[in-house]
């Protein structure tokens, strides 16, 4: 053999010897839809039994040879074979197979399989967030969750909607959920664009919100943004334009001869003040058409996302532009949002985020008000076509007040500008395979300011020369969140735990002036003659926790939580300033026992959870006396009592309970039941005082409270198939929730004006006269009035009389949404319905639009379909005989006003188009759909105002109404 024969040979063994040995390979293996990380993979080197388990992250660390080949499986999702080939790092993302058992879903402070979940969670898509138009988030989680019920009291542009989450659980501290997001703690409903929202978390029972402490609560809804995706590299442009119509819902208002007629009712002809006869009838001015209008509404979002093995990009910019249904509103919203992921060294990943929200609000809002209220027969403009002031010219005017609120609103005006700055600065330091340390620091700033200018040429600038009003406010929270995360497997055995410290601040101002005397035009505050107010404020509030967690599965069968969570607030005495709160959870997988072998099954868990929350006063400062200094006395300031301090004051406490079984069959239909019980005591009251004792109130823990509830939450894939066939799906959630009152301050009731809280009633019962309806013989109004001593119940005439008694309450009886889907050959159509059923709203507007001639001088509403007025004896009537000045005090406040709060709206529908790959390619596209979207466009309620959806409390006036939307819109991606 040659010595080149023999040097190839050796050249060849070693290269293959080299090639053969073994070497660590290390990646990360994420959900290909979300990009969430998804723990439990295992990844085995395919022909050995060598194999690992991804952690909490989705990383994982194995040996294998440069040959080698990484099988990497995940129940519920397609298995993936990757060569290794030499490389040291291998990242997967694994796509959701076609019969889907496991989602990753955020719960607390990890991500979890939903096969391991042993809480009651609800999760949401980011990209079910899109299919309405609007700027809020908390606006469209509506109908999208079970147990979750959204109210959105006001379609002014730019308004937020109010969020319950399984009822009403505390009567003075904050009843509001809690938002996280990215994992920090925010200071009410954080100000995001939605479509940089990769996926919504609603934690429900305790065993999820115990982490969260003393404002778990009420709920918590976790928020995560995109990010960037390892190996893709994706430009996307969104834009939907589309126009918004005022909704009146069953509310129409009387026009000229309407309100003539209702004139010639009244049973006082001698009271109505001469002028009003015939001739009124020559104006016939549309108030209402005069300041609505059809809106514009815009969104655009330029976003791009990319990365690779060290680094992952995700950064966007949105823009959002609403003009309102009333006229001379504009809404513009400004946004930006980068995250990014850097890897500096082998273990150490460095991930800041930063968003930021920039918005304006310029008004020249028409009164809803007098639109409503405005008689017909006056009208705003001379023949000239000038606008007229009753209170100068000599004119004749029917209306209250004699004002015309469009003479005023062509000088004066408001505009205001708000910023939200969120950062973050997260740092993950991988100690061990198994252990990891996180930390989460962030910083938030809020800042507002408004001005309101008043012309000296307008009737409320007049006496004193016009006016200048400016106000500002500033926010700042600091956040901070040192966690160690552990997670192992051994054999059979997976236990993953967390630790961490946690603290919280606050910090506001505000200050404001009003100064007097201007030139017309002027809006410097410095420019006015004569200082008229000053104002201003602070705050603050501080909270640290420790925090700990761990969970523990056997085979993939049993499963264990525990959580502990010591909470520290400012806003209690130093005896009271810690609490302690927890939750325990278990899980049976049933369809992973050997002896369950039933193949149409595919998942079959039951859960139960048990855990203490807490909640802390709705005051930042109740455990101390406070007194105010905005007095002064011969010029010399002066102090005068305000709160009486308490400092036994103690944390509202929450039990709750909580038992739920999730069920998957036929690769197809999911559901989940649960049924919980909430018990609260020591709920936090403010307690009012009378006047002679110098002070206003205190604080108390005065009683409990109970909320117990079902819900249920499903989705059915009716057909399913793939490469552009027939696929229908519907999914949807429905919550019962009863309220009661277990106990109250001294066991005696407590008056709230027109709501009581009673031990055995629910808390938003309803307390007033009760109405009786009419008088058949007289046309008179008639109440219930109750003998004290026998229980007796009789008819009076007289409002006075009347007993204030319980009339019903604002809970719903049940809420919930439903949805459908349908996708064929590049067409989707889907439709989001939301519902409630049950529950009273007082249509407290009906007091002067429907007053029996209390109110001449306010136009009337038109009597709804089977409403009746009292004409002659023997008529069975709904309403009393109107007289001008009112009947017997018929408007004011009972049961006359409650109404049936039921309904059932078309959230949203939607009929997009995808083009074909092969056509958009040639052109550079990804991606390229059309579709048409429109909101609100049907409403079946009986309520006869605007809109059923009056806010939380039931209470309703004179609100903006929800808009109908139609937009037309296009998404394309590079």
């Amino acid at each position: 053999m040659s010595r080149k024969t023999i040097f190839l040979f050796l050249s060849l063994l070693s290269s293959s010897l080299i090639w053969s040995q073994e070497r660590e390979v290390t990646g990360i293996v994420t959900e290909a839809d979300s990009g969430l990380p998804l723990p439990g993979v295992t990844v085995v080197v395919d022909g050995t039994s060598n194999g690992v388990v991804t952690d909490f992250d989705g990383k994982y660390s194995i040996q294998a040879s440069s040959d080698a080949t990484l099988v990497f499986s995940f129940i519920g999702y397609e298995t993936v074979s990757k060569a290794v080939n030499g490389s040291s790092e291998i990242n997967v993302a694994l796509q959701v197979a076609t019969a889907s058992l496991d989602e990753v879903v955020l719960v607390g402070y990890s991500t979890q399989k939903k096969s391991n979940v042993t809480a009651s969670v609800s999760e949401i898509d980011g990209e079910k967030l899109s299919d309405a138009t609007a700027p809020d988030v908390s606006t469209l989680l509506q109908g999208k969750a079970a147990g979750v019920q959204v109210v959105q009291a006001s379609g002014r542009p730019g308004s937020s909607s109010s969020i319950r989450i399984r009822g009403i659980a505390s009567t003075g501290g904050n009843a509001s959920p809690l938002w996280v997001v990215d994992g920090v703690i925010q200071h009410g409903v954080p100000n995001l664009n939605p479509n940089d929202i990769e996926s919504i978390s609603v934690l429900k029972d305790a065993s999820a919100t115990a982490l969260y402490g003393s404002r778990g609560a009420n709920g918590v809804v976790q928020v995560v943004t995109k990010s960037g995706k390892n190996g893709v590299e994706k430009l996307s442009i969104s834009s939907r334009s589309g126009l918004s119509y005022f909704n009146n819902g069953n509310f129409e208002i009387m026009n000229s001869q309407q309100l003539y007629d209702y004139y010639q009712s009244f049973g006082n002809p001698e009271s109505i003040p001469e002028g009003i006869d015939e001739q009124v009838l020559t104006n016939d001015f549309d108030w209402f058409g005069n300041g609505t209008q059809t809106g514009i509404v815009q969104d655009h979002n330029l976003s791009f996302t990319g990365g690779n093995e060290k680094s992952s990009t995700f950064i966007s910019l949105g823009y959002f532009k609403e003009t309102g249904t009333l006229k001379d509103v504009t809404y513009d919203r400004v946004s930006f949002r980068l995250n990014h992921e850097y890897e500096v060294i082998k273990n150490l990943t460095l991930k800041p985020k930063i968003g930021i929200t920039y918005e304006k609000d310029n008004s020249r809002e028409h009164s809803l008000y007098s639109l409503y209220t405005y008689l017909p027969w006056d009208k705003p403009y001379n023949d000239e076509g000038e606008l007229i002031n009753p209170q100068v010219d000599n004119v004749t005017w029917y209306g209250r007040d004699q004002s015309n609120y469009l003479y005023d609103l062509q000088y004066n005006y408001g505009k205001s500008r708000t910023l939200n700055l969120l950062t973050n600065f997260d740092i993950e330091y991988k100690i061990l395979p198994y252990l990891t340390f996180i930390s989460t620091n962030s910083v938030t700033l809020f800042y507002s300011d408004s001005m309101y200018y008043t012309d000296p040429n307008s009737n409320g600038g007049r006496a004193n020369l016009g006016a200048v009003s400016n106000d500002n406010a500033k926010r700042y929270t600091n956040f901070t969140n040192q966690m160690l995360r552990f997670s192992k497997t051994f054999g059979d055995h997976n236990i993953n735990a967390l630790a961490a410290y946690e603290y919280n601040n606050y910090k506001y101002q505000s200050s404001g002036g009003t100064g007097y005397g201007i030139v017309p035009g002027s809006e410097i505050l410095n420019n006015t003659t004569t200082p008229a107010d000053v104002r201003g404020g602070a705050n603050d509030y501080a909270l640290q926790s420790f925090l700990f967690n761990t969970e523990y599965s056997y085979d993939t069968r049993y499963l264990v939580q525990f959580s502990l969570r010591r909470d520290g607030a400012s806003n209690f005495g130093l005896e009271n300033q810690y609490g302690t709160f927890f939750s325990g959870s278990l899980g049976w997988n049933i369809h992973n026992e050997d002896f369950f072998n039933i193949e149409t099954i595919n998942l079959l868990k039951l859960r139960a959870s048990y855990g203490g929350l807490g909640n802390r006063p709705g005051s930042l400062y109740p455990q101390y006396e406070l007194h105010s200094l905005g007095y002064n006395y011969n010029g010399i300031p002066a102090v005068a009592p305000s709160q009486l301090g308490n400092e036994d004051l103690k944390w509202e406490k929450s039990y709750q309970t909580n038992f739920g079984l999730d069920f998957r069959g036929w690769d197809r239909f999911n559901l989940s039941l649960d049924y919980y019980i909430k018990d609260t005591s020591g709920l936090l009251y403010f307690v009012s005082l009378p006047a002679t004792s110098g002070y206003t109130g205190y604080w108390e823990n005065i009683g409990g409270i109970k909320n117990t509830g079902f819900e249920v939450n499903f989705n059915y894939d009716i057909f399913t198939s793939r490469d552009g066939g027939f696929n229908w799906s519907v999914r949807g959630n429905i919550g019962f929730n009863d309220n009661e009152i277990t106990s109250v301050y001294e066991g005696e009731p407590i008056d709230r004006g027109t709501k009581i809280t009673k031990v055995g009633e629910d808390f938003n019962s309803w307390y007033m006269p009760k109405w009786l309806g009419v008088d058949p013989e007289t046309g008179n109004p008639l109440w219930e009035t109750i003998d004290e001593e026998t229980g007796e119940r009789s008819e009076t005439t007289n409002y006075n009389e009347a007993d204030k008694q319980i009339v019903g309450t604002s809970s719903p009886d049940f809420y919930g949404g439903f949805a459908t889907d349908f996708r064929y050959s590049g067409f989707t159509l889907s439709a989001n319905f939301n519902f409630s059923k049950g529950g009273k709203i007082y249509n407290a507007s009906r007091e002067l639009y429907d007053s029996d001639g209390a109110y001449p001088t306010y136009n009337q509403m038109v009597l709804a379909d089977g409403w009746s007025r009292w004409e002659a004896p023997g008529d069975i009537a709904t309403h009393p005989k109107p007289y001008y000045g009112g009947n017997n005090l018929s408007n004011k406040t009972s049961s006359r006003y409650l109404e049936d709060g039921s309904y059932l709206r078309l959230r949203n529908i939607r009929l997009g188009y995808s083009f074909e790959q092969n056509l958009i390619q040639r052109i550079g596209l990804s991606n390229a759909e059309i579709y048409i979207t429109a909101d609100n466009l049907m409403t079946i309620t009986d309520y006869t105002g605007t809109d059923p959806e009056v806010g939380i409390d039931g209470f309703a006036s004179t609100t903006y109404p929800v808009s109908k939307r139609v937009a037309l819109g296009i998404n394309l991606s590079l």
